[in-house]
């Protein structure tokens, strides 16, 4: 048993295919998997590989009380094969490179929902059979396997002409030809740069053949040997080495065409060199890694989640804890000034130094600092009258006659 049977063990039935789905644009809703090969070049792979691994650090959490044997087994990882680290790195990849990536649930033989694991089909149709809409996947070793749609996850980028599929990325080939052409240039340089070459005139010959013999004999005695000195009889003049100079595209083209990728991957180079922190960081999170966090929360809250059990509050969250990537500086003044408020407790705060939550409960406690004080808060009894019990302010006791120094917990 391999993975494929890990996965597909779900019973189909005998149920025949009757079709394709009716789409709306007509389309037939096929996807073919295509763009493999831009994963082959350094730069591309190095933008998808930043985004990858930025979204592999987001933490999925699960919420609301439906399904708690599914909440259980998905603290721990998506399946047994990976951990939520290596699923979403992989989830990632497949998204940039295809445009669309496909979740499919890890089924036990009862038909339950016990985890999910992203799929890399080359062939993809969705077709109806008793009146439900199925996706049957085609693999490259030429596996086949179906299932309802209602229980499988489509993430998408570039959606346009298919109501179910993204677009392809031949808007990337002009660049991907670019540098193609580029790495080829550079490459002709340095062979052309390791290589000897010249031309001479040589005078004394009115029969071909004698030309010939004369070719042979100096190739003989010049480069057939262990190497050395070239020599020249007096019959060879204008004697001159024959230089050549590749085009190689200039710094501000090859930056051109950096940006076209860039652009296109929603990167730059300080996130691609590991140099992005505090607002650089975030503008990057909010463009690139926050739509790929919402897109995935509600494409596995469908898969998993009945209509009833998502009214209900049930739902998958991916969240990324931005203060880490703050500077020091800016990191301790929100320490204190949201520990000060009682805004965060001492395990939020300890978090965003990456660091452990304290032991026993003890770092879930607020403090507050005395020169604050709320109000609205008061027990039913106590100055009465004299307090709103809507809310809590939280209101500068230096404008009171308040003496309260230090600080408290509540």
């Amino acid at each position: 048993m391999g993975l494929f049977e890990k996965i597909f063990k779900r019973p189909i039935g005998n149920r025949e295919p009757q079709g394709f789905f009716q789409t709306l644009t007509a389309y037939t809703p096929i996807f073919t998997s295509w763009g493999g090969q831009i994963y082959e070049s350094e730069l591309v792979r190095s933008a998808i590989h930043a985004r990858a691994t930025h979204i592999s650090k987001l933490s999925v959490q699960l919420q609301g009380s439906a399904k708690p044997k599914l909440q259980t087994k998905l603290k721990t990882g998506p399946n047994e094969w990976q951990t939520w680290g290596q699923f979403l790195y992989r989830l990632s990849t497949i998204l940039d490179v295809q445009n669309t990536a496909f979740i499919v649930p890890v089924q036990d033989y009862y038909g339950e929902s016990s985890g999910m694991y992203p799929v890399l089909p080359s062939y993809c149709e969705i077709v109806e059979a008793g009146g439900e809409p199925w996706i049957r996947y085609q693999f490259q070793n030429g596996d086949h396997a179906a299932i309802e749609m209602k229980y499988c996850g489509i993430m998408t980028k570039f959606q346009y002409s298919d109501d179910f599929f993204g677009e392809n990325n031949l808007a990337l080939t002009p660049t991907m030809e670019l540098i193609n052409i580029q790495n080829q240039g550079i490459a002709e340089g340095v062979k052309s740069s390791a290589t000897f070459r010249f031309m001479a005139k040589v005078g004394n010959f009115s029969k071909a053949e004698d030309l010939a013999k004369e070719r042979k004999r100096f190739t003989r005695e010049n480069l057939q040997g262990e190497g050395g000195v070239l020599l020249f009889p007096n019959t060879y003049t204008d004697i001159q080495q024959v230089k050549s100079t590749p085009f190689v595209i200039d710094a501000d083209q090859m930056n051109a065409i950096k940006e076209n990728v860039y652009n296109y991957f929603g990167v730059n180079a300080e996130v691609l060199q590991n140099k992005a922190y505090g607002d650089s960081w975030s503008a990057f999170y909010e463009g690139a890694i926050e739509p790929f966090a919402i897109q995935f929360s509600d494409v596995a809250t469908k898969m998993f989640f009945t209509e009833r059990e998502r009214a209900s509050g049930s739902f998958f969250m991916a969240t990324a804890n931005r203060l880490q990537y703050m500077s020091n500086t800016e990191k301790l003044n929100v320490s204190a000034q949201m520990a000060d408020r009682g805004i965060m407790n001492r395990d939020e705060i300890r978090e965003i130094w990456n660091l452990p939550p304290l032991p026993n409960g003890e770092g879930e406690a607020y403090t507050i600092r005395g020169e604050y004080y709320f109000v609205g808060k008061e027990k039913k009894g106590e100055n009465e009258g004299n307090a709103d019990q809507d809310g809590a302010t939280v209101q500068d006791s230096s404008d009171a006659n308040d003496d309260t120094t230090g600080q408290q917990t509540v």
